[in-house]
C-alpha cells in the first residue's frame, strides 16, 4: 500500500516536472527562432554597416586628396610668384609704355630709365630688351633699337617677332607688322607650335591684322591643315583625338536616379556608363551652341584689342614657368573632380593644355574645348570648330555608335541568391513567378530540414522498449514517460516551426516582390530616359554643317574680308 502512495507521488511529481521541462522547451523554441531572425537582421545591418564603412574610408580619401591639394596649389602658387614674379612688373610695363605713347602723360627719359632698370631685374627674360628696343624707338635712338631687337630675338625669336608685329599694328605701321608676321611665319611647323599660337589666330579671327596679313594668315592656316592631313593616320589621330576632348565634357549620373537599379541590378555599371555617354550629346550641343550663337562685342579701338592680345602674349607664356604651370594645372583638376586623382589625372592627360610644343590641330582642339586653359577668345573658339567640324562629327559619330553598342541588352536583377533578367520591364508576371517558385522550393527545402533529430527517434524507441518492460518495473516504466515527452515534445516544435517558416518565407516573398517590381519599374523609366537622350545625338551634325570658317573670319577694323576655303 506504501509502495502504491510513493509511486503515486512520484508520478504526479514527475508529471509537473515535465510539464515544467515542456514549457521551458517551448520557451527555448521561441527564442530561438527569434535569435535566427535577430541573426539574419544582425547580418544584414552588418553588411550595410560594412558598406558605409568602406564609403566613409572612400570619402574620406577624397576629402583628403582635396586638401593636398589646395596645399600644394597654394604652394606652388607661392613658387610661381617667388621665381618668377619679378617678371610682372616687366609684363605691365610694356603695356604702359605704349599707353603712356598714347596720352603723352609720361617724359621719354622717364620710360628710358625704367626700361633699363627691368633689364637689369630680368637679365634672362625676353621682354626686357624689348621695353628697351620701344624705349629707344620712342626717342629716335636707332642704333639703340637694333641692339635690343637683337638681344630679345636671341632670347626668344618667336615671341619677339609677334610681339613686334602687334606693336607694329597697334602704330598704323602695316608693312613692318606684315613683316615681322613674315619672320614669325617662317620659323612655325605645323606640327611643332608653341602655345603663344594663340595670339595668333585670336588675331585673325578679330580682324586685327591689316588685309594683305590677314590673308597671308588665312593661307598659313590652309597649308598647315593641308599639310597635316597628309600624314599617315591623320584622320584616327584626329578622331581619337577629339574622342578624348568630347568624353571629357561627360558628367556624372545623378546618384538618386533609379535607386533599385542602383542596388539590386549587377548590370548597373554599364547602364550608367551608358545613360551618361547618351547625356553627352545634350551637353556637346549645349555647348557648341552656346559657342557659336554667342556674340561677339568688339574692343572699342584698335589700339585697344592689340593691348588685350600683347597683355596675354606676355603673361600665359613662358617655357621657363610650364613644369609648376602642370603642376597648378594637376592640383586645380583634383580639387574640380573633388578629390578623385585617378579621373583627374585622366582629364589632364587628354587636355594636353600646358605643354611646349602642339600640332596644329591638338592647338584647334584645346582652343574649342579649353578655352581658358588655352587663353581663347569667343571669336577664336568659334574659328576652331568651323576648322575642325568635320572631325568632331566624325568623332561624334564614333562615340555614338560605341555608346549604343555598349548599352546592355538583358538586364539582370539580383535578389539574394535569386536572379532575373529583363529587357524593358515587361516580364513582371514571368518574373514575378519565377521569384515565387525560387522562394516556395527555398522554403520546402526548410520544411524538409525542420525534422525530428536523432535523439528524438532515440527517445521513442526507448520510450517503447521501456514502456514494454516498465508494466512491472516502476521505475522504467517513468523512464519511458520521459522519453515519450522528449518524442512529442520534439513533435511540437516541428509543428510550431512550421507555422514560423512559412510566416517568414510569406514574408520574404512580399518584399522581394515589392522590389522587383521597383527594379522593374525603374528599367521602364531608364529605357525611356535613354532613348530621349540618344535622339539628341543627331543635333549636333544639324548645327555644325551650318558652319564654315569664313563665317569666323572677318574684321572689325578694315573693310576686308579674309576667307578660309
Amino acid at each position: 500500500m506504501s509502495d502504491q502512495l510513493i509511486s503515486t507521488a512520484n508520478l504526479s511529481r514527475i508529471e509537473n516536472s515535465l510539464s515544467t521541462i515542456n514549457n521551458n522547451i517551448n520557451v527555448v523554441s521561441h527564442q530561438v527562432a527569434t535569435v535566427e531572425q535577430q541573426l539574419e537582421v544582425t547580418k544584414s545591418d552588418l553588411e550595410l554597416l560594412a558598406e558605409e564603412f568602406r564609403e566613409y574610408i572612400r570619402q574620406d580619401a577624397l576629402i583628403k586628396n582635396v586638401q593636398l591639394a589646395e596645399t600644394r596649389l597654394v604652394k606652388v602658387r607661392q613658387e610661381l610668384e617667388n621665381k618668377y614674379g619679378h617678371y610682372e612688373d616687366v609684363r605691365r610695363r610694356a603695356i604702359g609704355i605704349l599707353q603712356a605713347v598714347d596720352t603723352s602723360l609720361v617724359r621719354k627719359d622717364t620710360i628710358e630709365n625704367a626700361s633699363e632698370e627691368q633689364l637689369l631685374a630680368a637679365p634672362r627674360y625676353w621682354l626686357a630688351p624689348c621695353l628697351i628696343a620701344l624705349s629707344a624707338w620712342l626717342s629716335d635712338d636707332k642704333e639703340l633699337a637694333e641692339k635690343a631687337v637683337v638681344e630679345a630675338l636671341r632670347r626668344d625669336d618667336e615671341k619677339t617677332s609677334l610681339f613686334f608685329a602687334l606693336v607694329a599694328r597697334r602704330g598704323g605701321r602695316y608693312q613692318s607688322s606684315r613683316l615681322w608676321l613674315e619672320r614669325y611665319f617662317g620659323q612655325q611647323d605645323p606640327n611643332e607650335l608653341k602655345r603663344e599660337i594663340v595670339v595668333l589666330i585670336d588675331g585673325f579671327s578679330n580682324g586685327i591684322f591689316g588685309p594683305e596679313a590677314r590673308a597671308k594668315c588665312g593661307l598659313l592656316i590652309k597649308k598647315w591643315l593641308d599639310e597635316l592631313s597628309q600624314k599617315a593616320g591623320f584622320i584616327e589621330t584626329q578622331r581619337d583625338q577629339w574622342k578624348k576632348a568630347l568624353l571629357s565634357r561627360t558628367e556624372k549620373l545623378d546618384s538618386a536616379k533609379f535607386p533599385y537599379l542602383q542596388k539590386y541590378s549587377p548590370t548597373w555599371p554599364e547602364l550608367q556608363q551608358a545613360l551618361e555617354g547618351a547625356k553627352l550629346h545634350d551637353i556637346i550641343f549645349q555647348y557648341f551652341n552656346f559657342i557659336l550663337t554667342q556674340e561677339i562685342i568688339p574692343s572699342q579701338n584698335l589700339a585697344f584689342a592689340v593691348d588685350q592680345l600683347l597683355d596675354i602674349l606676355v603673361r600665359e607664356f613662358d617655357e621657363e614657368e610650364l613644369p609648376l604651370r602642370r603642376e597648378e594645372r594637376l592640383n586645380e583638376l583634383i580639387i574640380e573632380e573633388d578629390g578623385d586623382k585617378s579621373s583627374a589625372q585622366d582629364l589632364f592627360d587628354n587636355e594636353k593644355v600646358i605643354e611646349e610644343r602642339l600640332d596644329f590641330t591638338q592647338l584647334l582642339t584645346n582652343f574649342s574645348m579649353y578655352p581658358e586653359e588655352s587663353n581663347a577668345t569667343v571669336a577664336t573658339q568659334k574659328l576652331a570648330i568651323a576648322l575642325s567640324k568635320e572631325w568632331i562629327n566624325h568623332a561624334h559619330d564614333d562615340l555614338t555608335a560605341e555608346n549604343r553598342n555598349a548599352v546592355p541588352i538583358d538586364i539582370e536583377v539580383e535578389l539574394n541568391d535569386w536572379n532575373g533578367t529583363s529587357r524593358d520591364g515587361s516580364n513582371e508576371e514571368e518574373l514575378i513567378s519565377s521569384l515565387q517558385h525560387y522562394i516556395q522550393l527555398k522554403k520546402e527545402d526548410a520544411l524538409r530540414k525542420n525534422k525530428l533529430g536523432t535523439k528524438h527517434w532515440v527517445s521513442l524507441v526507448a520510450g517503447t522498449c521501456f514502456f514494454i518492460l516498465g508494466v512491472s518495473t516502476t521505475f522504467l516504466f517513468i523512464v519511458s514517460a520521459i522519453c515519450f515527452y522528449i518524442f512529442i515534445s520534439g513533435l511540437r516544435t516541428v509543428k510550431k516551426n512550421v507555422n514560423i517558416i512559412e510566416k517568414n518565407y510569406e514574408e520574404i516573398f512580399t518584399n522581394h516582390k515589392q522590389i522587383l517590381v521597383a527594379t522593374l519599374s525603374d528599367i521602364v523609366d531608364y529605357r525611356r530616359e535613354y532613348e530621349a537622350e540618344d535622339a539628341n545625338a543627331s543635333k549636333i551634325d544639324e548645327l555644325l554643317d551650318q558652319v564654315t570658317p569664313e563665317q569666323y573670319t572677318y574684321s572689325t577694323y578694315d573693310s576686308a574680308r579674309a576667307v578660309i576655303s
